[in-house]
C-alpha cells in the first residue's frame, strides 16, 4: 500500500459513504467497483480503523467513518473551492451581515460553511442569530436581518420571497438495529405507525412532520415530544421509540455510543430542503450578495 493517500481516495470514499453502496458509488464516480473497495480499504489501512460497516444491501459508516467523513467532505469541498472559486469572491468585500438560521441549521448545515466564508472574506463581521422559521419571515420582511437561512420545505408561502435551495436531504426512520423494524432494507408509514414514536419540536417539525403522516390518513403513536436531538437519539438507540428525520441530521451513534439505524421509507415521504431566503422587495447588499454565491457554490 502507498503511503501517500490521494484526493481520489477521499472521493471515492465520499462516493461510497453518501450512496451507502460501493456500486453506486462506482457508476457515480464512473470507474469499476474494485477501485471503489480499494480505495476504502487502503484508507483503512492506513488510518488504521474501519470505516464502513458491510450489510447484506451496502455498507454504513462506522463511528470513525461519520468522523472521517466530515473531514473528507470539508477537504474536497476546500480543494474544489480553490480550483473554481469565483471571481466576485475576493479578500475586498468587507462589512456587516446579518443572518439568522434555524436551530438544525445552525447545527448541522452552517459552521464549516460560514468558518470557510470567513476564511476567504476576513473584512467581514458576521451577526449571525438563531431564530424560530416564523421570526426569521418576520426579521426578513422588516429589515431586521440581510438573509435567513433555514428549512425552505417549511416555509407556508414561498412565494413572500426570493429563495435558493441549497440542500435536499431525504428523510428515513431512525431507529435500533434491535427493534423489528431496524434491519430492514425499507419500511412503510403504516409499519410504523403502530410504534412508539418520538417527534422533535424544533424547526416547525411538529407541523411538517405529521403532514405527511396525514396525506397517508395516518397518525404516529407519539409518546414523546422534545426539542432535544440528543434526546431523539437516545431513546432511539435504547429501543425506545422510533422517529423520521433527515440524512442531514443522522448520527449513526447516540451519546451513549449505542448504535442507530437510518432505514428508507417507501411511501415518498417528502424530502427536507435547506435553503436560504430574502426579501424580495429590497435588493441584497453587497455582503449578503457574497455570502449568497459562496452558498450557492459551495452547495452545489
Amino acid at each position: 500500500m502507498s503511503k501517500q493517500v490521494t484526493i481520489r481516495q477521499f472521493r471515492y470514499f465520499a462516493a461510497a459513504a453518501r450512496t451507502g453502496r460501493f456500486s453506486m458509488a462506482a457508476a457515480e464516480e464512473h470507474v469499476s467497483q474494485s477501485a471503489i473497495t480499494s480505495a476504502v480499504l487502503s484508507l483503512e489501512a492506513h488510518l488504521k480503523v474501519t470505516l464502513f460497516d458491510r450489510l447484506q444491501h451496502g455498507v454504513a459508516l462506522t463511528a470513525a467513518g461519520h468522523d472521517f467523513y466530515r473531514h473528507v467532505r470539508f477537504v474536497l469541498d476546500a480543494f474544489d473551492e480553490a480550483l473554481h472559486r469565483p471571481a466576485r469572491q475576493n479578500n475586498g468585500v468587507s462589512g456587516v451581515l446579518r443572518v439568522a438560521a434555524s436551530y438544525t441549521v445552525l447545527g448541522y448545515f452552517l459552521p464549516e460553511l460560514v468558518l470557510r466564508f470567513k476564511k476567504a472574506n476576513p473584512g467581514i463581521q458576521f451577526d449571525l442569530v438563531d431564530m424560530e422559521l416564523a421570526q426569521m419571515e418576520q426579521a426578513v420582511l422588516s429589515g431586521e436581518i440581510d438573509m435567513a437561512v433555514g428549512l425552505t420545505s417549511n416555509l407556508k408561502d414561498i412565494g413572500r420571497f426570493e429563495h435558493q435551495v441549497l440542500l435536499r436531504s431525504a428523510r428515513k426512520l431512525w431507529v435500533s438495529p434491535s427493534h423489528p423494524l431496524g434491519m430492514r432494507a425499507s419500511v412503510t408509514l403504516q409499519e410504523i405507525a403502530p410504534y412508539p414514536y418520538i417527534l422533535i419540536l424544533v424547526d416547525n417539525a411538529e407541523e411538517s412532520g405529521l403532514g405527511f403522516w396525514r396525506k397517508h390518513r395516518l397518525e404516529p403513536n407519539v409518546v414523546l415530544k422534545t426539542r432535544s436531538m440528543e434526546a431523539v437519539r437516545g431513546f432511539v438507540a435504547q429501543g425506545l421509540g422510533v422517529t423520521i428525520l433527515s440524512e442531514m441530521v443522522y448520527r449513526p451513534w447516540s451519546l451513549e455510543g449505542k448504535k442507530i439505524n437510518a432505514v428508507p421509507i417507501e411511501d415518498g415521504v417528502p424530502v427536507m430542503e435547506v435553503g436560504m431566503f430574502w426579501n424580495k422587495s429590497v435588493p441584497l447588499c453587497e455582503t449578503a450578495q457574497a455570502f449568497k454565491h459562496f452558498l450557492v457554490y459551495a452547495c452545489h
